[in-house]
């Protein structure tokens, strides 16, 4: 593979210099070669993505910002504000952005239609965001992503920093885009070299690909693209990714990439028009030398498809690769260290699992199918599910529980792999016409093996590395466990400025906090409702103590002044080193002695069919009444013990004083929720729907409140919450929504 990467990095000072000087203005169009003045343009954008702030239109045209800034918003206002387009590239030939500096927007810059795009040398962090509503102790799934559908733009509603929609060609190199949602998403867009990048700490994706084909990605990193993380509590990833490859997206090439303590490291998924005609596919694509590991998920996700894994490392995950349904697929030269299962693969046909390192994984190997077939989409009907036909050899094993587990499967050659303290080699279950030869089990007194060589005809398709690109070499925070991953209502944390978190749940009491971020050294420069701390100085590191007052009514806060090296904050404000960095953590959660009985309901008392029938019901004796400090339930089947887990319905009552202020009452739920604030009613959302949240203004003083509340089946979920100031927030947008 040659790639014409020379001399691509960067414009010459000359060539910039000589472009003529133009100065921003919001609706601007710019058609010819321009230097903007370099400056903070304090631009807001239409709200319709159809527009944009600034609009490129024509060939051969270059901008080079020079470093000069375009902010949709104030820095420090909540990133889910952001809104409308910054720069739009309308079609065109060789159109070339350079050095901008863009944040505070729905999308940074968006180009259809394009041909030949250099995007180079531009910073678009902190663009748009939204609020998460997951908690320490147990997850929301009002976070959880749909990906699925994007032949209308759904994608959109997601924003990004960078996004390419039917762009041709080009380079894709130097630019930055961390704190927002998603980094850079394309859109049957091909042929394109990304390289170079920086894609970390984004809330969904590092990047996305649709329907895109033959792009090459090389040496970026997109690293802790993740939410739906909490150690010791959840690990779902709730298809976060640091890259995601859906719908049709093939030939492309990704090497030398860290892509590590993503939700998934990578997903990628066949497409709806698969799973519903059983062709096609995101096929063929070269996955070589990436780092994947620490993924609360998958290090790798590829399903329904047919690829190539070579010389891959993925380590600390649940599954290493999950490859349900893959076929033809090569799995070769990987290293799968410390994960709960190396490569799993269910339903699969035809694909080799060779010359690969599995190293102290719970279970090396792990190949099945599922007795009965699933019956929930086309795809069984017009493709072979069956698992068979199989190649598992010359794989070292070594400290692994279990090396190799195959289940109703067919047609299996197991041969010449090596195992060193194993526990259980092989286990076959309902598994027939297979070979099992020349295997060898190692000692403690045989020499140290040496690892699988990667086959020549593999070692032949390694992408040539751009001179000076970045390899997957770890740096301290990539070397971190996926412990180290910390998601707060904004998304991940980066480690580069000051933060106060639980040790454990938040409902401790007294609560531990750990003071996180660069080395430096803090001291309370503030303390309310706080009856005792451990500690009022200390370093990077310690843990504090915190003991509320008892007439605190459920509000105190703790602020600390940090001084150290330089700092970052999430919304990218920046300290220099020594600096006094001020950051605090509190709690607003007013006392409400809830009373909650629960009921069964049939259909002839049906919440939606027949209210009348139902309101007679939470008029009877409940099977179950609770009394409990916060309305906070969640989970799959029954999560209220002598309460049925469907068709159940509750009916709470409390009351709440609220100092001078502001309030918002929220609640999210699913299936359905009313809430009544001194008889008025406040929140209606009582038609049967998927976690949503909904919010009602309420004023300070003393409040009567009354929850009705319905679940039809599948997902409990119910949280009441008075949270300071005015919410607006509706979180990750959902499925089906629209901009």
């Amino acid at each position: 593979m040659v790639l014409p990467f020379a001399g691509a990095r960067a414009q010459s000072a000359d060539a910039r210099t000589s472009l003529p000087t133009i100065t921003l203005h919001a609706g601007m169009v710019i058609t010819t070669s321009a230097r903007v003045a370099p400056r903070v343009y304090r631009l807001r954008a239409p709200a319709s993505l159809d527009s944009a702030v600034i609009t490129v239109r024509g060939d051969d045209v270059t901008v080079d910002f020079a470093g000069a800034s375009m902010e949709g918003m104030a820095p420090r206002t909540d990133p889910d504000r952001a809104a409308g387009v910054a720069i739009q590239i309308d079609g065109g030939h060789n159109v070339r952005i350079l050095h901008a500096r863009v944040r505070g927007y729905k999308v940074g810059i968006l180009a259809r239609g394009t041909r030949g795009l250099v995007l180079a040398g531009n910073d678009l962090s902190n663009n748009w965001k939204p609020r998460l509503y997951s908690l320490v102790e147990h997850e929301s799934l009002v976070d959880w992503l749909s990906f699925h559908h994007n032949e209308h733009r759904e994608w959109l509603r997601y924003g990004a920093a960078i996004y390419l929609a039917d762009v041709a060609g080009g380079d894709i190199h130097d630019n930055r885009a961390e704190q927002g949602m998603n980094g850079l998403m394309l859109v049957r867009s091909d042929s394109l070299r990304i390289w170079g990048n920086v894609f970390s700490y984004n809330s969904g994706v590092g990047i996305g690909l649709y329907r895109s084909r033959r792009n090459t990605i090389l040496h970026n990193r997109a690293d802790y693209d993740v939410r739906g993380y909490s150690q010791g509590f959840y690990r779902r990833g709730q298809d976060s990714a640091d890259l995601l490859m859906y719908e049709q997206s093939s030939r492309n090439v990704v090497a030398y990439n860290s892509m590590t303590h993503g939700g998934d490291g990578l997903f990628l998924w066949a497409g709806q028009s698969t799973m519903n005609t059983g062709k096609g596919g995101a096929n063929d694509n070269l996955f070589y030398g990436n780092d994947f590991s620490f993924a609360p998920a998958n290090g790798m996700e590829a399903t329904f498809s047919r690829n190539l894994f070579i010389a891959n490392y993925v380590e600390g995950c649940e599954y290493g690769l999950w490859g349900g349904y893959s076929y033809a697929s090569r799995v070769v030269g990987n290293r799968f260290v410390r994960n709960r299962t190396g490569i799993a693969i269910e339903h699969g046909q035809f694909n080799d699992i060779l010359s690969n390192v599995f190293q102290s994984d719970t279970t090396g190997i792990d190949l099945f199918a599922n007795p009965v077939d699933p019956s929930d989409t086309g795809y069984p009907r017009h493709h072979d599910i069956a698992s068979h036909d199989y190649s598992v050899g010359a794989n070292l094993f070594v400290h692994d529980r279990t090396a190799i587990r195959v289940a109703n499967s067919t047609r299996l050659v197991i041969s010449a792999n090596r195992f060193l303290d194993v526990d259980s080699l092989t286990m076959l279950r309902d598994t027939v016409r297979y070979a099992y030869e020349h295997n060898t089990v190692l000692t403690g007194n045989d020499a140290r093996p040496a690892p699988p060589q990667l086959p020549a005809v593999y070692a032949r398709l390694a992408p040539a590395p751009i001179p000076g690109g970045i390899m997957p070499a770890r740096s301290p925070l990539e070397r971190r466990p996926r412990s180290s991953i910390i998601v707060d209502e904004w998304g991940p944390y980066d480690w580069r400025s000051p933060k106060l978190w639980p040790v454990d749940s938040t409902h401790e009491l007294p609560l531990r906090l750990r003071v996180l971020g660069p080395p430096g050294r803090w001291h309370v420069v503030e303390r309310r409702g706080i009856a005792a701390l451990s500690r009022a100085a200390g370093r990077v590191g310690d843990t504090i103590t915190v003991t509320p007052s008892r007439d605190s009514t459920g509000h105190w806060l703790l602020t600390l002044e940090y001084r150290g090296g330089a700092t970052v904050s999430p919304r990218g404000i920046r300290h220099a080193a020594g600096e006094p960095v001020r950051f605090s953590y509190s709690r607003f959660e007013p006392h409400i002695a809830w009373t909650a009985r629960f009921f069964a309901w049939n259909d002839s008392t049906d919440p939606q069919a027949h209210p009348s029938a139902f309101a007679a019901l939470l008029r009877t004796t409940p099977l179950v009444t609770q009394h409990v400090p916060r309305l906070d339930y969640e989970g799959y089947g029954r999560v209220v013990r002598g309460a049925p887990a469907n068709h159940v319905a509750m009916e709470a009552a409390g009351t709440v004083d609220l100092p001078a202020g502001r309030y918002t009452l929220r609640t999210i739920s699913d299936d359905a929720v009313r809430v009544w604030v001194d008889d008025a009613l406040a929140i209606n959302d009582w038609m049967p729907h998927e976690s949503a949240v909904d919010v009602a203004p309420l004023a300070p003083g003393r409040h009567t409140l009354r929850v009705q509340y319905s679940q039809v089946d599948g997902w409990t979920e119910l949280r009441l919450d008075i949270v300071r100031g005015t919410e607006r927030s509706r979180g990750s947008p959902g499925a089906h929504s629209m901009d």
